[in-house]
């Protein structure tokens, strides 16, 4: 079944859609600016593999020392992303993606895989059971809720770096780390910035544009992390409607 994914080169990543925001156009600078992103991670080891028909369906990965996230670990692979959404569910092109990236990350001789997961299920991370299905134990936990997860192959085990188990910041303004990543970025932030401005509601936007920058958040970070008033509040990428509700709760 191999034949019915494909995998984004440098020859055609122009060429390839990116599963995200396929049709909204809203957030085709967002693709752009993936775009990229992509063509310098590719060159450094990064995989985007995805289902050969228009769908949100793909994973991504890549060396966790070129990973952009507060991870550290020796030769290990990082999952920033296994998604498959909509009529393409229960098909096992998840399990499909997971298994090639287990795979490739034997052939290349690694030590194993890590992803970023939760005790209780949400947007944007990966299922903690459907990654213990595949061998992947929590091997570090954050607030007991963000959870590190690992299949190693020889014993060692990645671990978050000292900055995130900070999880607050000395800005008491909303506060949101971000990167180019997700093609969903950019509009969200035009749409925070926006609204902060109209109602008067301090705010900070950091973008994350380096590989350094990423290793030394001061939480746990996937492409986008959110503080309020000194505390971190979550991953999930907000839009003006989500912005409102985080403040509404506050």
């Amino acid at each position: 079944m191999d034949n019915q994914f494909v995998n984004l080169t440098l020859d055609n990543i122009y060429e390839e859609h990116l599963c995200c925001a396929i049709a909204d156009k809203k957030h085709q600078c967002g693709v752009d600016a993936k775009r990229e992103w992509l063509t310098e991670r590719i060159k450094e080891g990064h995989v985007f593999r995805k289902l050969n028909q228009k769908g949100k369906v793909f994973i991504e990965y890549a060396p966790l020392e070129n990973a952009w996230v507060p991870i550290l670990g020796d030769n290990y692979v990082y999952i920033y992303c296994l998604w498959v959404s909509g009529s393409f569910k229960d098909k096992g092109f998840g399990r499909e993606l997971l298994e090639y990236c287990i795979q490739d990350s034997k052939l290349q001789g690694k030590s194993g895989v890590c992803i970023i997961s939760s005790n209780k299920k949400k947007p944007f991370l990966s299922d903690k059971k459907y990654m213990q299905k595949y061998g992947f134990v929590t091997v570090e936990t954050i607030d007991n809720d963000y959870e590190l997860m690992a299949l190693s192959f020889d014993g060692s085990i990645p671990h978050f770096t000292e900055s995130v188990r900070k999880q607050s910041i000395e800005s008491t303004n909303l506060t949101i780390y971000y990167g180019s990543q997700c093609p969903y970025i950019p509009n969200c932030i035009e749409q925070i910035d926006s609204y902060c401005k109209a109602n008067q509601i301090p705010c900070s936007l950091i973008k994350v544009d380096t590989l350094e920058k990423s290793k030394s958040v001061p939480c746990v970070f996937n492409n986008w992390a959110v503080f309020h008033k000194g505390s971190f509040k979550t991953l999930h990428i907000l839009n003006e409607g989500y912005l409102i509700k985080l403040l509404e709760q506050e």
